[in-house]
């Protein structure tokens, strides 16, 4: 049979509903995968082709694959929401399509449509649509987490691009992604190391950026801290993101800043929709430099009175503290700051149907 123009092979062995059950009550985040997968292969005199929905299961690649020696590979983050009537969707995949191909010029990977991309979302959501999960109340954050990827695949050990590629799409169900509920979590600011630079990858979704903030994530969690923040790579003063999200700072005259897209920050689908949301919400979004001495300084006059994290995974996260080898800066006390609270609030609301969806911002996949 044929979904969203995808083969679907359905598994034979496909999980029990029990033991799905049992794992959906308490999955964790990116502990547990569906029983398919969604697949399209490349190659540079075919092009895209063999679009297909398989069982999960693992890949057979060539010792000499190039992703493997030259890390040209992609990936993308994506949720599917169990709305109250039962329907899934999923939050503005056009831009994670968008996103998908401006990472793929940078490590110089064939481009998928957009027509694709969500196909492929639509096509493994179908098949594994029991498990999506539901939530059992508001408070609950539960979602089927969707993880397209591109890899290079071609047997060739020359330093070149891939003339075979493939693309990939698995599926994870995933509560809330920092255990214990939403809380202030503290941030370790990295001195000795930096996520990107002008003319790399900061601004592509690549596996590359990841590993090399994965030092610094270390050195965070030796002092205690729950993620990592990064420094401008020439200066080593402008404010750039974390680890795996963006970054907001909440002024008291109702001003709400977030570093620029420079060419070596994420474009966070999460950050862009949080600019739009505070907008509506009366707040004067501002994307511009922030330096680390405004935030330090904002924070001792008053001026910033809450900081907070966004992204895909984590939804929005407000920042407890700043820690550094010479200090420690509270930057929103008690549970998080109002803005932040708000704003999360909204944006799931819109995720899981619960509000009007003024923005056209949601896909029905199933």
């Amino acid at each position: 049979m044929s979904t969203s123009g995808f083969d679907v092979k359905p598994s034979a062995n496909p999980t029990d509903a029990n033991v799905r059950k049992e794992i959906l009550a308490n999955p964790g985040f990116g502990r547990f995968f569906t029983d398919h997968m969604a697949h399209v292969r490349w190659t540079k005199d075919d092009g895209w082709h063999s679009s297909e929905v398989r069982p999960y299961g693992p890949l057979t690649l060539d010792p000499a694959a190039s992703v493997l020696h030259y890390a040209q590979e992609i990936f993308e983050g994506v949720k599917a929401y169990r709305h109250a009537d039962g329907s899934v969707w999923t939050f503005r995949p056009e831009k994670n399509a968008a996103r998908f191909r401006a990472s793929a010029r940078r490590l110089a990977l064939p481009e998928l449509d957009t027509e694709t991309f969500i196909g492929s979302l639509k096509a493994l959501v179908a098949q594994d649509v029991d498990w999506v999960p539901t939530p059992a109340s508001e408070a609950e954050e539960s979602s089927l987490y969707l993880r397209p990827f591109m890899i290079a695949s071609e047997k060739f050990l020359g330093v070149r691009p891939s003339k075979e590629v493939d693309y990939y799409v698995i599926a994870s169900p995933a509560a809330a992604y920092f255990k214990g509920g939403v809380k202030p979590v503290s941030i370790w600011l990295s001195s000795n190391y930096n996520r990107a630079a002008p003319g790399g990858t900061g601004f592509a979704k690549c596996g590359g950026n990841y590993a090399a903030s994965l030092a610094a994530q270390k050195e965070a969690e030796v002092h205690g801290c729950d993620q990592v923040a990064f420094l401008d790579a020439v200066e080593n003063k402008w404010v750039e993101e974390l680890g795996g999200m963006n970054l907001f700072f909440v002024f008291k005259d109702g001003r709400i800043v977030t570093p620029a897209l420079t060419g070596t920050i994420l474009e966070g689908v999460t950050r862009d929709s949080v600019l739009t949301l505070a907008k509506d919400a009366g707040l004067k979004p501002e994307e511009r430099q922030i330096s680390i001495d405004e935030w330090r300084d904002g924070i001792a006059s008053g001026e910033i009175s809450e900081v907070f994290a966004c992204g895909t995974a984590a939804v929005i996260t407000p920042i407890g503290e700043l820690v550094s080898e010479h200090e420690r800066i509270t930057c929103t006390s008690g549970s998080g700051g109002e803005v932040g609270k708000s704003l999360r609030k909204q944006l799931l609301d819109l995720q899981y149907g619960r509000s009007e969806d003024k923005h056209g911002w949601l896909t029905r996949l199933a």
